[in-house]
């Protein structure tokens, strides 16, 4: 088995779970998806992007733990300590069927992750007591994760295909339908509203010892040495996307200097390392597919 063959499985193996589920994907002809987009419209270019996702994804997760009441939840109820390798699976599987796959497929997915959500509540360390269901948690939960990803594509993809002001807007809103079938309400739709949000939930936002544990263990996850070594040149890339204040926060004082000469050029030779040994996205060839077959006459 050649290097790029090995490098492709464990890939398929690490974000996939080993099945891409095209089926997903590839029909029903005609069918426009979730969000009706196609190949040029920023959502599918953000969400495609593997290296703009993979330090977006971490950095999310380091910015979602910083709500007290959104990471009680994950610390009392996900198995990410035990099958960190499950859930971030789950997680890339739920973003690339809402993105990709077939309206059904999505709302399928969108209705198993409310019926998660039900069963995730408790009491916080500070005695408030929290319910992964509540609009507020969700909308906090979906935009830090979008802002994460949008700082991610427009880091590490190439300068010409960047998004401009207005397609960053449009960014916004094309994922916030997910969002809001999940439960969330008043979810920014524009680059101005997010940095509005973020300013208002500023002043609830603090690192508990379960966002520093968590951010501790992401630091050190991985099956391999190769795949521990992978994770964590992406993990200092993606501190370099977080805000000023939640590095602080978080307590992560590393260098602009080291974040800039050293972390993204690592993290760009490793992602376009990735991306030739995955070659075009059988995902998005699969969508496209989809999108390109014409339904049948009595549909």
């Amino acid at each position: 088995m050649g290097l790029r063959t090995r490098i492709a499985d464990e890939l398929k193996a690490t974000v996939h779970g080993g099945d891409l589920k095209l089926d997903r994907y590839e029909g029903p002809a005609g069918d426009p998806g979730l969000l009706g987009i196609t190949p040029g419209d920023p959502a599918w270019r953000v969400h495609g992007h593997l290296t703009g996702m993979l330090t977006g994804g971490f950095a999310a997760l380091m910015l979602q733990s910083l709500h007290p009441l959104a990471m009680a939840g994950v610390d009392q109820h996900s198995d990410f300590r035990s099958d960190p390798a499950g859930r971030f699976i789950g997680t890339a599987r739920f973003i690339t069927t809402t993105t990709f796959g077939s309206t059904s497929a999505a709302h399928e997915a969108i209705v198993l992750v409310r019926r998660i959500h039900t069963r995730v509540h408790g009491t916080a360390p500070d005695g408030r007591p929290y319910c992964a269901d509540d609009p507020e948690l969700l909308t906090w939960v979906h935009t830090a994760e979008v802002r994460c990803f949008l700082a991610g594509y427009q880091t590490y993809a190439p300068q010409r295909l960047r998004l401009t002001r207005a397609e960053c807007d449009a960014y916004y809103r094309q994922a916030a339908p997910v969002a809001e079938m999940l439960g969330a309400e008043k979810v920014p739709r524009s680059s101005q509203e997010v940095e509005r949000y973020l300013a208002r939930i500023r002043p609830r936002l603090h690192a508990t010892q379960a966002a520093l544990d968590s951010v501790r263990f992401l630091r050190g996850f991985g099956r391999t040495g190769r795949e521990r070594l992978v994770v964590g040149l992406f993990m200092n890339a993606s501190v370099g996307l977080l805000p000023d204040w939640a590095r602080a926060e978080l307590g992560i004082h590393r260098p602009t200097v080291v974040r800039s000469c050293w972390d993204r050029p690592a993290a760009r030779v490793v992602g376009r390392t990735i991306e030739w040994a995955r070659g075009p996205s059988e995902i998005q060839a699969a969508a496209q597919r989809r999108l390109a077959s014409v339904p049948p006459l009595d549909a």
